[in-house]
């Protein structure tokens, strides 16, 4: 009895060390939503496509005119704020249903090791996009998003490691496949975040519903 009692306790003292060191408050929900913006992104950037006879390769900069490039930028932030926003509010009120804190330490180390490689990633984007390799945006927009994942997931849930080694894996394999960037970044940002999200609510969040 006192055996039971103790290897309780020990367990209650590993879960409370476990959520005092990581943010557990992330929604699965927001994957999901985050997925759906990314796939409706890429089809209206294929129809923007589409409309110029343009398609997504070495030579797009040469062939893409500059109000089409800010119409593709356009969609990428709409489709980042939506995310980012929806992620923000699920996290919230899921934090605040379960009485934890959503602003502390943890989440400020989160969000650090998050958006460093993040911002990183996107400044190299931008001189990609400078010096006319359009056709690499894509495949480095998720090797550098899989590499933020991965180093935030010390500070979340494990799982997030997954995703982040799924889209870092297939942004390399997209290095091979210029042409088709857009179709590799629907299935990292759009596809892959909604089988996670499902994947997230369904083991953290249902049953807390």
């Amino acid at each position: 009895m006192e055996n039971e009692k103790y290897i309780k306790d020990l367990s209650d003292i590993k879960q409370m060390m476990n959520r005092s060191s990581r943010f557990i408050s992330l929604s699965g929900l927001a994957g999901v939503f985050a997925g759906f913006y990314a796939i409706i992104g890429a089809v209206i950037a294929k129809d923007l496509l589409s409309e110029q006879d343009s398609d997504v390769d070495m030579l797009i900069a040469d062939s893409m005119n500059r109000e089409l490039i800010m119409q593709l930028l356009f969609v990428a932030i709409a489709v980042l704020v939506l995310a980012i926003g929806t992620a923000v509010f699920l996290t919230t009120r899921k934090a605040k249903n379960s009485e934890e804190k959503i602003w502390d330490s943890t989440s400020k180390r989160l969000l650090i090791n998050f958006f460093a490689p993040l911002t990183a990633g996107g400044i190299f984007c931008l001189v990609l996009l400078q010096y006319g390799l359009v056709g690499l945006i894509a495949p480095c927009m998720l090797i550098f998003y899989g590499l933020a994942l991965i180093h935030a997931s010390k500070y979340t849930f494990s799982d997030l490691r997954s995703l982040g080694y799924s889209n870092l894996i297939l942004g390399l394999i997209a290095t091979q496949f210029l042409s088709y960037g857009l179709y590799f970044w629907a299935v990292g940002f759009g596809l892959f975040h909604i089988v996670y999200g499902i994947w997230m609510y369904n083991k953290y969040d249902r049953k807390n519903a």
